[in-house]
């Protein structure tokens, strides 16, 4: 397939960059609002949900919906997307699938459609080779215990040493993993930064702390805020670099585009300030 010729003019694009995003059904993401929030104006964002019905946040929904995803990528490209982000960690270990999997699966949309699809998961990979951080310990938050075991197996099929993982039950900030379920991903805002002093106390000789998922965590004002707007106030207290994923989704998204985020959000972040 190749994409309209008419998106290789840029006086037809609305922005000059222009990125298209997907996460799980029945999720509101906040993803497209948080980008658009450090990105340059330059940057314009458009989203598009995946299709399933009796779609219940089961791993092997996304396994059988693996599919939609270039449904996703077909549609963003023939839109004049130039990059497509995809949200939510266990869409690359779901069905069994390793770091080698989702290497050839990105690669062939990026082929067949012609802009790159970055994959939340495989951005932690990616954020990891790129600084050269070996050994982790992973931070699981609120996921169920086979999203945790199976982020683990994920980024150990690329050679990254987990040195320890665990989630918020792990970590004993709760005692009832339904309890953290029903939360619908939005915490104390507290817990931003225990459950990464939590992890390091577990792990402590480690490069950095990696963290999958989308978690919320609400504070004062009501508002639930992602890592990506704590994560410069964790690094500063622990002094260890944090990479969660939607911080290492918008790094890969940045990167593609060859632009720098506006603000202070982090290590990982600041190294596209720094190279500019």
């Amino acid at each position: 397939m190749s994409r309209p010729e008419h998106w290789t003019d840029p006086a037809h694009k609305l922005f000059e960059h222009q990125v298209a995003f997907t996460g799980p059904p029945r999720d509101f993401d906040a993803a497209p609002s948080d980008f658009l929030r450090l990105a340059p104006r330059t940057v314009g964002v458009h989203g598009r949900l995946l299709h399933a019905p009796e779609y219940a946040h089961q791993l092997d929904q996304r396994a059988d919906n693996f599919h939609l995803l270039e449904e996703v990528v077909y549609c963003m490209s023939n839109s004049g997307a130039d990059v497509v982000g995809q949200v939510g960690t266990n869409w690359v270990h779901a069905g069994g699938r390793n770091v080698g999997d989702i290497t050839d699966f990105v690669r062939s949309m990026e082929e067949t459609y012609g802009i790159p699809l970055h994959m939340a998961g495989m951005t932690l990979v990616e954020a990891c080779r790129h600084f050269g951080y070996e050994r982790i310990a992973l931070n699981s938050v609120y996921f169920w215990p086979d999203w945790r075991d199976g982020v683990a197996r994920f980024l150990r099929s690329a050679d990254i040493d987990v040195v320890w993982f665990g989630n918020f039950v792990d970590q004993g900030l709760s005692d009832d993993q339904r309890w953290v379920n029903d939360q619908y991903w939005i915490f104390p805002e507290s817990w931003a930064l225990e459950s990464c002093r939590r992890t390091l106390e577990a792990a402590p000789d480690v490069d950095a702390i990696l963290i999958n998922g989308m978690s919320n965590y609400r504070g004062d004002d009501g508002v639930p805020r992602r890592l990506v707007e704590h994560a410069a106030a964790i690094e500063h207290e622990l002094g260890t670099p944090i990479l969660a994923a939607d911080i290492t989704l918008y790094w890969r998204i940045l990167s593609t585009l060859g632009v720098a985020p506006v603000g202070n959000h982090g290590s990982v972040l600041a190294s596209l300030q720094e190279s500019q």
